[in-house]
């Protein structure tokens, strides 16, 4: 095979092809690289827009819980946060439930770049499941909740 010929073939992962977390994680990279082209205009918001959602589902809870929730290392997190915060997206302040640590909230900015993100969102999912019927999705969703609750 010359070298013009080999360039066309798609390489492949060789026996990592056949695993779940192969495919996942490249799944996961494809997905997160095509949304976050569409929102170059959002800053970080689109690579965090599940830590956003959990923050506005729960609006003051603590750092370490929401961290837990989005199974990121308090370390890591507290870059991640600070990042968020900086850009007016996120505030932290004395927790409602316990004074002693910081609760976090979205911030107004926070709240509609969300609810922006989540509408582009449920577009982009539209795209990415072209061709499955509501019970593959709903299939998929529950093979993927199974590896979440196996893994946490």
């Amino acid at each position: 095979m010359s070298d013009r010929e080999d360039s066309q073939v798609r390489l492949d992962a060789g026996e990592a092809e056949e695993t779940l977390g192969y495919k996942l994680r490249l799944a996961q990279i494809l997905a997160f690289r095509g949304f976050e082209q569409r929102l170059t205009d959002c800053g970080r918001a689109p690579r965090y827009l599940g830590l956003l959602s959990v923050i506005r589902a729960h609006p003051g809870q603590p750092q370490s819980r929401i961290a837990e929730a989005v199974a990121l290392s308090r370390s890591s997190f507290v870059t991640i946060l600070d990042q968020l915060s900086a850009e007016g997206l996120i505030e932290r302040r004395p927790s409602d439930f316990d004074r002693r640590v910081n609760g976090i909230w979205l911030t107004p900015q926070g709240e509609a770049l969300v609810a922006r993100l989540m509408e582009e969102a449920q577009r982009y999912e539209a795209e990415m499941t072209r061709g499955m019927s509501d019970e593959e999705i709903a299939c998929g969703l529950r093979v993927l909740q199974k590896l979440i609750d196996n893994l946490s």
